[in-house]
């Protein structure tokens, strides 16, 4: 079987749809399967080229047996609403345009958040005749709502006209919550066709390790308890939360005892960094984000892995793709999401639940977890027991089985 894998986001990028798509396709090649990639060139989330790349119209790569295209896009960093569409919408272009250069594909496959590229990938799949897949892993434009970036509009209302003519021409729509495919069965999709196949975690590589020396010698952590937030610095992330907690844990007479690491970029980062400062928060490290490579290293600093969005409940349906990746590190987590989400953390008694964008349960969490090493340990033990449910080779091998089928189908 020959697929056609059409995403914005792909390694050297190290946010969860470049890793899940980089992972799910390296175990289609492992298992005898034809890849091929079509995607941008690397920029997230800075809006700036990585290194080695250009943007150019067409330049091509091979990454562990899968070939790689890379098309030319309009990039702009992650923040201001109408330039990410005209990002999204330019990709969309350049992504249908190169695909018919890719010769004997059996099945297309269109990835969101945003739903644009899976427009390329319906239309693709018109043109070759072959069935195309919506991997559902945002409920966009609903989430446009929900953080405020966009007042409801016509406009809006004809982008979820868009999104449910998407979901239906789809041969198969593969959602990361089981919460989106309850969703889209409440407004009339077919639920025979939706399946869940939720995010997961590397467990090579994303497995315990001691924290790095050189870094915890570099950023000033010797003898400090770590709480740390890897991820978008975004809209959606309410992370003043965070700072609110770090001013709570200052004024403590222990509070020299923590630190508080935000790892990542994103539109709010430079407010958030201000603000800090504002607070005279020197309890607070800011830290760019750093390569897939080099991501592993800052993750093993942490003594606690915070996981947060905003109030709203449209956050309910979400999983955060990081609490797969700190429970493989052994890292008990605050867990500031609601929902499905949070369920997890529960049924997996990996770490503590708290209420979103409450500083005082944040700050009452992690002082809980460094004063009670008991709590703690066996919070990490089941962290690691639990990543093993959610083993990303087992999980690309569900959504192989599901290309398999719709392919013999048709």
């Amino acid at each position: 079987m020959h697929i056609l894998f059409l995403t914005d986001n792909f390694p050297p990028e190290v946010n969860a749809p470049a890793s899940r798509t980089f992972e799910h396709c390296r175990e289609w090649v492992k298992a005898g399967h034809k890849v091929t990639v079509v995607t941008c060139a690397p920029n997230f989330p800075k809006g700036r080229v990585f290194e080695g790349y250009r943007n150019s119209l067409w330049q091509t790569e091979e990454v562990e047996g899968m070939r790689v295209i890379r098309v030319w896009s309009y990039i702009t960093a992650n923040e201001g609403f109408v330039k990410r569409i005209l990002d999204y919408q330019s990709f969309m272009v350049t992504a249908t345009l190169a695909s018919p250069f890719v010769r004997g594909v059996d099945i297309v496959i269109g990835t969101s958040p945003q739903f644009f590229t899976a427009c390329a990938a319906y239309v693709v799949s018109r043109l070759k005749r072959v069935p195309y897949v919506f991997e559902l892993r945002d409920l966009w434009p609903e989430s446009i709502r929900a953080v405020g970036a966009m007042k409801d509009s016509a406009a809006l209302d004809w982008l979820e006209k868009l999104e449910l003519f998407l979901y239906r021409k789809a041969a198969a729509v593969v959602s990361v919550t089981s919460a989106f495919r309850d969703n889209l069965i409440s407004r009339g999709i077919d639920g025979s066709k939706i399946h869940v196949v939720t995010n997961g975690v590397d467990v090579a590589r994303f497995n315990p390790r001691e924290k790095d020396a050189e870094l915890v010698h570099s950023l000033g952590l010797e003898g400090k308890f770590v709480a740390g937030y890897i991820g978008t610095h975004g809209m959606a992330h309410a992370l003043d939360t965070l700072l609110d907690a770090a001013a709570k844990l200052r004024a403590r007479p222990d509070g020299d005892r923590y630190r508080i690491i935000l790892l990542g970029d994103g539109a709010r980062k430079v407010e958030l960094m201000q603000r800090a400062q504002s607070m005279g928060l020197d309890n607070v490290l800011f830290v760019d984000s750093v390569s897939k490579e080099q991501v592993v290293r800052y993750w093993s600093l942490l003594d606690v892995s915070i996981i947060h969005l905003r109030k709203t409940e449209l956050f309910t349906t979400v999983i955060p793709s990081k609490l797969f990746e700190c429970m493989g590190m052994g890292i008990p987590v605050l867990h500031g999401v609601a929902g499905e989400s949070a369920a997890i953390v529960e049924k997996e008694q990996a770490g503590i639940v708290f209420e979103p964008e409450n500083a005082d349960a944040l700050c009452e969490g992690l002082v809980s977890l460094a004063g009670d090493p008991a709590l703690y340990e066996r919070y990490r033990g089941n962290a690691l027991s639990g990543a093993q449910n959610y083993d990303r080779s087992v999980l690309a091998k569900k959504m192989l089985g599901i290309l398999e089928s719709i392919t013999g189908k048709h």
